[in-house]
């Protein structure tokens, strides 16, 4: 081995090698642990590699913490917070005497979490002592998978914060309360129909309810509670509540005693004329106020479970019949109207006329030939009378116009849903048959609401008005649209004037009043079904006014497939309410009794 200048040994270059050599010759020329060329450094790309990972990691941050974020967020608040409707108090309805009809007061729902129930027989026992139902009924809510379950819509609260305290006092938890409200109807039965029903959330759904909804429902509040891990309410956690605005109040025409003692007298008539139905319609005819109405059978609001779809109909505006031969007064008054036919006007009236394809003939059963004057027409409620004077004086372009201008076919705008518009046949279906049979009520199907506009005019000298059951909305009076003129004054007063006739002497000396004088119409209609009319089913009904001289009550009463004709059903019938309404609205008898 050769020495350096320093006398040491110089290593042998042939046989040894250095660190940096050895290195070179175990990995490869490019040194470093990634090298990947001759000569290169690995460096580089580890930076590199770290670098494209930082990038990774802060771009998938960005869109956490701030793309994503929101909605991150959202999702864990609505898993830690439960809203809860609370419901507006809806607005009260009071009759025309400030007697409440509908209220709302102060409730519970109650509800449970599953997953905070440690001993559901127990729990299940409290709730049944307390609440209707059976054990059986809550056991299976509280052995769910879900964190929240009703227990009870809309529960009594005197019961309800009697129930809380006694879980309190077993330390049972899981069962909550949420501040409700529900309606009620002092009266029970009675105006049911008119007042309709609410659904379990407080929405109408039926009658006054549901065509005043808006007024009435006011805005629903909310209640946020914190929950914890499962959904449990965090005791002493801040609620955030937005509270409910209350709804507006309604005052109505109805006068609930009346409405009581019709409704009564309704139910009794009906069996007792073994009618398939009863109805009726009070009202005052120089405001178009509603007193009282109804039809059977009746609508229990205090037990909706009973309650079925026709109970919630109030026929004489949902349903249409041929009126029969209370339309008599429209013809007599359409005939004078046009000019055709004068007071002093005397008809030979046969006993029988063909109208169409059919023989018509009179119920007295007359069988000679009679001359007769209008108020002779109605006071014998002539059947051939009507139609001769329809098809021989009247006419079809007079007949249409006069029946049109009583709104006869067209929707009447009462406040009160489902109204039926009716069937009546436009100009161009016109004909003598057509024409005979509608004079005496027949060939025409209406809702008896339009016939009480209709006799209305003739009760509040020629001009109709828009029944209706609401005069206030929030303290505010409600505006109805304006009178209109169906006839002239003058011939609204003669027809009244003979409508005298029939109660004091014709066929409606049934419906005659004590210590009042009243102008009526009977009618005796028969109903079509499946295209025939039924044989022995009538619509028996009696419609008119008093006092006659200055009405004051418009009343119609009608049974429907009835087998019995009106003077010996409808009439004491009409003669009972009526008396009771005039009495109860404080209508002086012109006679001083």
């Amino acid at each position: 081995m050769a020495r350096n200048r320093d006398g040491g040994r110089r290593p042998n270059r042939e046989s040894e090698t250095s660190y940096d050599t050895e290195a070179h010759r175990r990995f490869g020329t490019g040194g470093g642990i990634f090298g990947f060329g001759p000569g290169g450094s690995g460096l580089p790309w580890v930076f590199a590699f770290l670098a494209v990972g930082i990038l990774v990691v802060c771009a998938r941050l960005v869109v956490l913490q701030v793309l994503d974020a929101p909605r991150y967020a959202q999702e864990a608040s609505q898993r830690r917070e439960n809203e809860l409707v609370l419901q507006a108090r809806r607005g009260t309805i009071y009759d025309r005497n400030g007697n409440v009809l509908a209220m709302s007061e102060e409730c519970y729902d109650v509800y449970g979490n599953p997953q905070a129930i440690k001993d559901a027989d127990t729990v299940a026992n409290v709730v049944a002592e307390f609440l209707e139902g059976e054990v059986q009924d809550y056991r299976p809510l509280l052995d769910g998978d879900g964190t929240f379950v009703y227990l009870c819509r809309k529960a009594d609260k005197e019961a309800c914060e009697s129930m809380r305290d006694e879980l309190i006092a077993r330390k049972l938890e899981g069962v909550y309360l949420l501040p409700q409200m529900r309606r009620v109807y002092p009266y029970g039965q009675v105006g049911g129909q008119i007042l309709g029903m609410v659904d379990v959330d407080g929405n109408g759904v039926s009658g006054l309810e549901v065509a005043y909804d808006e007024q009435l429902s006011g805005t629903n509040g909310t209640m946020i509670m914190e929950t914890g891990l499962g959904g449990i309410p965090i005791a002493g956690a801040t609620a955030q509540t937005n509270r409910p605005v209350d709804g507006k109040d309604l005052v109505l025409s109805l006068d609930i005693d009346v409405q009581q003692f019709v409704e009564a007298q309704m139910k009794e008539a009906a069996e007792y004329n073994k009618a398939e139905s009863g109805m009726c319609m009070a009202m005052n005819p120089k405001t178009g106020e509603i007193i009282a109405a109804c039809s059977t059978p009746y609508a229990d609001l205090t037990n909706t479970d009973t309650i079925s779809n026709e109970a919630l109909k109030l026929k004489v505006v949902s349903d249409s019949y041929d009126p029969g031969s209370i339309f008599k007064v429209l013809t007599a008054a359409i005939g004078l109207e046009s000019g055709s036919v004068q007071t002093s006007t005397y008809f030979s009236v046969p006993a029988t006329i063909l109208v169409g394809q059919g023989i018509v003939s009179d119920d007295d059963g007359r069988m000679e030939t009679m001359d007769m004057n209008l108020r002779e027409v109605l006071r014998r409620s002539s059947n051939v009378g009507a139609a001769l004077i329809a098809q021989q004086a009247i006419g079809v372009d007079a007949f249409f116009e006069g029946v049109a201008s009583f709104g006869i076919g067209t929707p009447t705008g009462i406040d009160f849903p489902g109204e039926s518009k009716g069937l009546v046949r436009s100009k161009e279906e016109y004909d003598p048959s057509l024409l005979g049979s509608m004079a005496f009520g027949q060939g025409v199907t209406i809702p008896m609401v339009q016939m009480v506009r209709a006799v209305g005019a003739i009760a509040n000298k020629g001009e109709m008005l828009t029944p209706h059951f609401v005069t206030s909305v929030g303290g505010k009076p409600t505006e109805w649209p304006e009178p209109v003129r169906a006839i002239s004054e003058d011939t609204a007063n003669k027809v009244g004037d003979m409508m005298r006739t029939v109660a004091e002497d014709g066929t409606g000396t049934t419906s005659q009043v004590d210590g009042y004088d009243v102008a009526v119409k009977t009618g005796t209609g028969e109903q079509a079904r499946g295209g025939e009319y039924i044989k022995d089913k009538y619509l028996a009904s009696v419609i008119g006014f008093a006092p006659a001289s200055d009405p004051e009550v418009l009343l119609y009463v009608g049974l429907n497939e009835t087998p019995y004709l009106s003077y010996s059903s409808a009439g004491p019938a009409f003669s009972a309410i009526m008396s009771e309404v005039l009495a109860d609205m404080g209508v002086l008898s012109p006679h001083g009794l």
